[in-house]
């Protein structure tokens, strides 16, 4: 009977309310929210590649066609002239000027300059050393270099006129070469710039733009997110209530019969005699340890049924804490002594303190039977209280079977248990430390635990004075 109900109720009673929901409903905002900053992630990268590629492999084509032209251009010259020498050439009646041109040279193999010219005269120096590189280097590929301009204070143009001062600044330049030939003899490499500062200033723009309208999708997203997965939780939220309130109503209505049930048990062994009915009293005694098990189960749900509900209300008061912990230690040392469990309290004469008695003492009493029934026989148990600041901390140490690292935070969990066998043999049903969790988040307080597996566990509480 009792098996069946607990994993019937186990179905049907998940974590709390509060933090299930809003963990689950944060889960999905990041998750939504995650897919729609992915997607438009993507967007902005896609567009800004596509854009990005499509004027460089455009402007790579012209500037391509543009030095391949007058590459053709040059070579027909000197065949139709029958020179091998462009010394002599005007630069104006072979090379043509192409969009955003900024220099043509012409250089021989040893670097020299045998034809061209330059937009800007500064450009010169850093020029030759970057083309004798290349050519050295026997490299003919395309290039894209940027090039520092220092200031010129004094202009271009003829002296006496009027010039206007040049200012610093970095030219961004795609490069292009062709070699130029002449029955077959080689005459120099041809070498054209074209200025493409401006394209990279409109990708820069066009990123700041798309990065802002990222930012801006990006809070429009959360708050879709967060709808979306606000509407999704609706029918879950609906579920749950139809889940607590069957919680609620089914531990309400198992305790009368439970009741019941036991005051016939203890009817029944005032009628046997025990010398004649040996078997029918161990079978009545048995009964009546399960209906007691059911018993604080029901309670324990119920407990955690309007806790979720925020149907149950506590108690603030200022009380004395020593009488109530001294209390529960003596209603817990039957069972210790059953194991041969010492225990001891060290505590102030008088711990004056704020919240609701009843929790506060169901709390020590949780974390005390937790800790007789996970220490072996003779081990010891011990019940540390005291005031820090205007705080109350408690602490219950044993020298039990400890606990690993990775389940302290599970341990807090409903229905959870380190040794299900061992916790079954013991009474437990995982539900204990389930409620004083809530007892102390109620008190706005904290529980914290540490343990060495062998060695023992020391559960910590602090409950501030102020609610």
């Amino acid at each position: 009977m009792k098996t069946s109900i607990l994993l019937l109720l186990q179905g049907y009673f998940p974590p709390r309310r509060n933090d299930m929901f809003s963990s689950t409903q944060g889960r999905l905002t990041r998750i939504y929210s995650g897919l729609l900053i992915l997607f438009l992630t993507l967007f902005i990268v896609i567009v800004y590649t596509v854009l990005y590629f499509t004027t460089i492999k455009s402007s790579e084509r012209e500037l391509q066609s543009l030095i391949a032209q007058e590459a053709t251009i040059i070579e027909e010259y000197l065949l139709e002239n029958e020179k091998n020498d462009l010394r002599s050439v005007q630069n104006q009646d072979v090379v043509f000027a192409g969009v955003n041109q900024v220099f043509y040279y012409v250089l021989n193999s040893k670097g020299e300059i045998i034809l061209g010219n330059e937009a800007d005269s500064r450009l010169r120096p850093a020029l030759l050393t970057l083309l004798n590189r290349r050519l050295m280097a026997n490299e003919n590929e395309l290039i894209i270099e940027t090039l520092h301009l220092e200031s010129n204070p004094n202009g271009r143009g003829k002296k006496g006129e009027f010039r206007n001062p040049e200012p610093e600044q970095d030219l961004r330049l795609m490069i292009a070469s062709e070699s130029i030939y002449y029955n077959g003899q080689f005459i120099g490499q041809l070498y054209i710039g074209k200025d493409i500062s401006f394209a990279y200033q409109i990708f820069t723009w066009v990123l700041v733009i798309l990065v802002v309208l990222g930012i801006v999708f990006f809070g429009v997203a959360i708050w879709v997110s967060y709808k979306m997965s606000s509407k999704a939780m609706v029918p879950i939220t609906r579920a749950f209530t139809r889940q607590r309130e069957f919680v609620a109503d089914a531990s309400h209505e198992l305790r009368t019969p439970l009741a019941v049930m036991l005051s016939s048990i203890d009817a029944m062994e005032m009628t046997i005699e025990p010398k004649r009915e040996e078997f029918a009293g161990k079978l009545l005694t048995n009964m009546k340890q399960e209906v007691k098990r059911m018993t604080n189960l029901v309670s324990d749900l119920l407990t955690l049924a309007r806790s979720d509900s925020n149907t149950m209300e506590l108690r603030t008061e200022t009380f004395d804490f020593r009488p109530l912990a001294e209390k529960a230690l003596e209603s817990v040392n039957s069972l210790a002594k059953e194991k041969q469990i010492s225990t001891s309290l060290d505590s102030p004469a008088v711990l004056l303190s704020i919240g609701d008695p009843e929790r506060l003492t169901q709390l020590l009493y949780i974390l005390l039977d937790n800790a007789i029934k996970y220490t072996p026989n003779g081990g010891e148990v011990k019940l540390l209280l005291s005031k820090e600041g205007r705080d109350l901390c408690m602490a219950v140490q044993d020298t039990g079977i400890g606990i690993n690292k990775e389940d302290f935070n599970r341990i807090f969990e409903r229905f959870y248990r380190l040794d299900k066998s061992r916790s079954r043999q013991m009474g437990g049903h995982g539900l204990g430390l389930s409620i004083a969790k809530w007892i102390v988040e109620t008190h706005k307080g904290e529980i914290q635990v540490e343990s060495t597996p062998g060695k023992g566990s020391t559960f910590y509480v602090r409950i501030p004075e102020t609610q």
